[in-house]
C-alpha cells in the first residue's frame, strides 16, 4: 500500500471517529477498509453496488485532498470538505443498510452538508459558528449546472442544511448537539420536517 493510500485511510478514519463521537454512534464498519485513492483533481465518490443481500462499497478519494488539521482552521479547504462528505455518505449508507432502511441521494447530500457543520462548527460560539455557516453554505460554487438533476439536488441540499443549521448557531453546545444528533438519526421525511419546523 502506498504512503498516499495509508494517509487517506488514516484521515478518513479520523473523520469517521469524530463524527461517530459527536453523534454518539456505536462503532461501525471501518471506512478505512473501503478507501481507494484516485487521480488528483477528481472528486470524492462513493460507489455502491448491491449483490444479493449484500452491499459492495468503495470510497474513492482524490490523492490531493487536504489531510491537515482542518478542524482548527476557519477556512477549511475544498479537499477536506470532500473527505468529510465521502465519509458521511459511507456512514449513512452503512447505517441505513444495517437497519434495513432506505436512503436517497438527496438525504445523503443533505446529511453530508449538516455533518460538515457538526464537525467544524458544532462546538463553536455563535460568532464563529456564523463564520463557518457562511463558508459552508454561502461562499460556495457548484460543479453541476442549476438546471441539471445533480445541480438541483446539490443546491437543494445546501439550502436545506443552511436553513436548519442557521437556527442552531445561537444555541448552547449541548442543545445544538442534541438537535444535530436527532437530525442524523432521522430519515429523509423527518429531516425535511425538522428543517421546516426549525428544530
Amino acid at each position: 500500500m502506498s504512503r498516499t493510500a495509508r494517509a487517506l485511510r488514516r484521515a478518513a478514519s479520523d473523520v469517521q471517529a469524530r463524527l461517530a463521537g459527536y453523534y454518539q454512534l456505536e462503532p461501525g464498519v471501518p471506512v478505512a477498509d473501503y478507501v481507494l485513492p484516485t487521480a488528483p483533481g477528481s472528486r470524492e465518490t462513493l460507489l455502491v453496488r448491491q449483490v444479493g443481500d449484500h452491499l459492495e462499497l468503495r470510497l474513492l478519494l482524490p490523492k490531493d485532498v487536504s489531510l491537515g488539521p482542518e478542524l482548527h482552521r476557519a477556512q477549511p479547504t475544498d479537499g477536506f470538505l470532500q473527505l468529510v462528505e465521502g465519509v458521511s455518505h459511507f456512514m449513512l449508507v452503512v447505517e441505513r443498510a444495517r437497519r434495513g432502511l432506505p436512503t436517497t441521494q438527496l438525504e445523503l447530500e443533505l446529511q453530508a452538508e449538516v455533518d460538515k457543520f457538526a464537525l467544524l462548527g458544532g462546538e463553536l460560539p455563535p460568532h464563529a459558528g456564523r463564520h463557518i455557516h457562511q463558508r459552508l453554505y454561502e461562499q460556495v460554487s457548484f460543479l453541476h449546472h442549476a438546471g441539471s438533476e445533480q445541480g438541483a439536488r446539490y443546491r437543494l441540499a445546501n439550502g436545506l442544511a443552511a436553513r436548519f443549521v442557521h437556527r442552531l448557531i445561537g444555541r448552547r453546545p449541548a442543545l445544538k448537539r442534541r438537535a444535530l444528533q436527532r437530525f442524523h438519526g432521522a430519515g429523509q421525511a423527518e429531516k425535511l420536517w425538522l428543517v421546516a419546523r426549525g428544530t
